[in-house]
């Protein structure tokens, strides 16, 4: 048995909504300097809802079929093809070389937070603000809502957010009779001790999954990367980040860390 953590894991709707492709307008081309698009207005889109129309929409979530459902319940009109093609960077993969193609990519899709910058600086989403979704913000947490703008522009709807959390094999910490950290100081000492006791048994996984990376980064408080338009500024020597390499670097050098995929059956 190997004890993980858990790391932050966010999704949200890319390229839009379901107002906007039956909307009649490309996913693809979007705003990213921020200027505010042309909107559309509401009676177009009471228009294009009542419209037949079809959706693909890409996802791994469990929860959009019953979502997509909900949709066609509402708007008879209009049919939602979920499909999964792949869970975090096999979808993205996937989904890129669909935009590069210019044919195959759905309608909308499910993308973490972290990646949203790949898409949007590359100008392939919708600034969502021309249908009005900005007018949403206090329907969500200002972290999500600030988490699906680049710049001024919105382009996604969060969907769900899952808090950073630590989550432990409470057998193998008894067992060995060790504490459970709640220091990066006492998180290594955990690490040495259960490796020590068990070679076979590591305090995490890590197969160097950036999300991980990016959400240790900033539970340490770094802020490493900043955007401003469609201008990324990229510093690695912030308190935070240097807090983090400091402490994580030895985790790898010791190999306290099991070079294992998470989320797989192995890993399970």
């Amino acid at each position: 048995m190997r004890t993980w953590q858990r790391h932050h894991r966010t999704t949200a709707l890319l390229i839009g909504t379901a107002v906007l492709m039956t909307s009649g307008l490309s996913a693809c081309g979007s705003d990213s300097d921020g200027s505010a698009p042309q909107s559309v207005s509401s009676a177009d889109i009471r228009k294009a809802l009542d419209k037949p129309a079809q959706l693909t929409v890409w996802s791994w979530s469990a929860s959009l079929p019953d979502v997509a459902k909900a949709f066609e319940k509402k708007y008879p009109k209009i049919k939602i093809d979920v499909k999964n093609v792949g869970t975090g960077p096999d979808q993205y993969a996937k989904l890129q070389n669909a935009v590069k193609a210019g044919s195959g990519a759905p309608d909308l899709a499910t993308v973490e937070y972290s990646a949203i910058p790949q898409f949007a600086l590359g100008g392939s989403l919708v600034d969502l603000r021309q249908y009005g979704f900005d007018s949403l913000k206090s329907t969500f947490t200002p972290a999500t809502w600030d988490a699906v703008h680049l710049g001024a522009g919105l382009y996604e709807l969060p969907l769900n957010a899952g808090p950073m959390a630590l989550f432990y094999n409470k057998r193998i910490f008894d067992k060995y009779h060790i504490a459970v950290p709640a220091t990066w100081d006492e998180y290594l000492k955990a690490g040495r001790a259960l490796h020590r006791a068990d070679p076979k048994t590591y305090i995490a996984a890590d197969d160097g999954n950036a999300g991980l990376t990016e959400s240790l980064i900033s539970a340490a408080g770094g802020t490493p990367f900043r955007v401003k338009g469609d201008k990324v500024t990229i510093d690695l020597k912030d308190a935070g980040t240097k807090k983090y390499a400091a402490s994580y670097q030895k985790l790898i050098d010791e190999k306290l860390l099991a070079p294992i995929t998470g989320w797989t059956t192995e890993w399970n």
